[in-house]
């Protein structure tokens, strides 16, 4: 039987070498896990900075976001977007980031880049640039004084509405190594979302523009209220569409008297701006038809709106100032509105806190009272609304002691200059409109 040609049997592999394949196969997922971990971590990351540039509101703010998370996603040192200017040929604007104190030192005095050398590349050739040694590319140009020697760039351009609106460059990974095809791949896929968050900002400011100018025809001109001066000014909300129901007024009326109002309909649309336009012109003929005390005449308007309108509820502060021996004489009614301040001679500052009283269009038949308060010559009289003080994460007793800090400190201003500081340097969230009014006793 021996010479039947029967094969022998294969022989089982031996032990240690599937254990060598077990580990090398083992190692090949790892990695792969190790890659597709990576892969989703540069998603999440690409994801988190799209939704972090698309939530803000002001270009530069957009601008630098977009070298800021284009920097985090690559581990780049440096990073610089170049703003084309409308020929398309050269750079108008460079924001930069990552240099150090020293570095912005050393640059003191020295112009940005107008876009020649390798930059100058990527403005002529928009596609994607990768470059290992910058100062061997035959673009290069070298550096100017006190510019960090850079060894790598990865470039890539930023379209908006199909046209190169810039371009974003990135310089030495922190790892040490050249710039690689995955990054290459995140920092294109940031640069599409970069162009359409400046296309959004863009159309937002054009229509934030759009709403304030709208809003600004609806504010009257103050006339001239001598003895008194006077200066006001309106500041939309920070973001678009908002347009708001704050407005002021002065009218100067017989004997040497001011009325004064300052008022805020609820709401930011069209319907309040619409609807603050025709209170405001209610009360301007009530004060013409023989006025009254201030809380009569806030009286007889809401029982007219409550009328004839369906207007929001409005909050509102009417007062006159009127001569009173040596000084003058406040006088002034509340619709839930916040108090006026006062500042006299020697910076000394307070606010005329009343019972506020209940907001137009809540209840007419609840009586309005009248407050009085002496004003000495040379004194400052501030009514303003809450966008200039309100923010949910502050009590508002804070945002009231910051506001009369800020008075205090530009009191000696002339008055225009005096009501844009308040409006520029404001304790709020800005995410309100606001309105400051200001007027000044004659000095004695």
């Amino acid at each position: 039987m021996s010479g039947t040609g029967e094969g022998r049997p294969e022989r089982e592999p031996h032990l240690p070498d599937l254990h060598l394949r077990l580990r090398s196969e083992l190692g090949r997922i790892d990695d792969q896990l190790h890659a597709l971990l990576t892969a989703m971590d540069r998603l999440q990351g690409l994801l988190d900075a799209v939704v972090a540039i698309s939530r803000e509101v002001e270009l530069p703010a957009v601008l630098d976001r977009i070298v800021t998370t284009a920097m985090d996603l690559v581990g780049a040192r440096y990073g610089a977007l170049g703003v084309l200017d409308e020929s398309g040929d050269h750079l108008e604007q460079f924001i930069s980031a990552g240099l150090s104190e020293q570095e912005h030192a050393d640059l003191a005095g020295t112009e940005f880049p107008r876009g020649l050398g390798v930059l100058g590349h990527l403005i002529r050739h928009p596609e994607p640039l990768r470059v290992e040694r910058i100062t061997a590319h035959p673009s290069s140009v070298g550096f100017p004084p006190g510019h960090p020697h850079l060894r790598t760039l990865l470039g890539v351009a930023i379209s908006v509405r199909g046209e190169v609106y810039g371009d974003l460059y990135l310089s030495e990974r922190r790892d040490g190594r050249p710039f690689d095809a995955h990054d290459e791949s995140v920092v294109l896929a940031l640069a599409g979302a970069a162009g359409i968050a400046i296309e959004n900002v863009r159309l937002f400011e054009r229509v934030r523009i759009g709403a304030e100018q709208f809003q600004r025809l609806l504010l009257p001109k103050l006339p001239d209220l001598r003895p008194f001066t006077a200066a006001a000014v309106y500041r939309p909300a920070a973001e678009p569409s908002r347009l708001g129901g704050d407005w002021y007024d002065a009218i100067p009326l017989p004997g040497n008297v001011v009325a004064v109002v300052i008022g805020d309909v609820v709401g930011h649309d069209l319907r309040a701006a619409a609807a603050m336009a025709s209170i405001r012109n209610m009360l301007r003929a009530l004060l013409f038809e023989g006025g009254g005390p201030p809380g009569a005449v806030l009286a007889q308007l809401d029982r007219t709106l409550q009328a004839i309108t369906d207007n929001p509820v409005t909050t509102t502060t009417l007062a006159r100032i009127e001569p009173d021996g040596p000084g003058w004489r406040l006088r002034w009614s509340s619709a839930g509105h916040v108090p006026p301040l006062l500042i006299t001679p020697g910076h000394r500052a307070e606010y005329l806190f009343v019972e506020p009283g209940l907001p137009l269009g809540v209840d007419s038949e609840q009586p309005r009272p009248d407050h009085s308060r002496f004003v000495p010559p040379g004194a400052t009289l501030v009514f303003f609304t809450d966008g200039l003080i309100e923010r949910p994460d502050r009590p508002i007793d804070a945002s009231l002691d910051d506001l009369t800090a800020l008075a205090t400190a530009y009191a000696d201003l002339p008055l225009k200059e005096f009501v844009r500081a308040l409006a520029d340097h404001h304790p709020s969230d800005g995410h309100d409109d606001m309105a400051v009014l200001a007027l000044r006793t004659p000095c004695a």
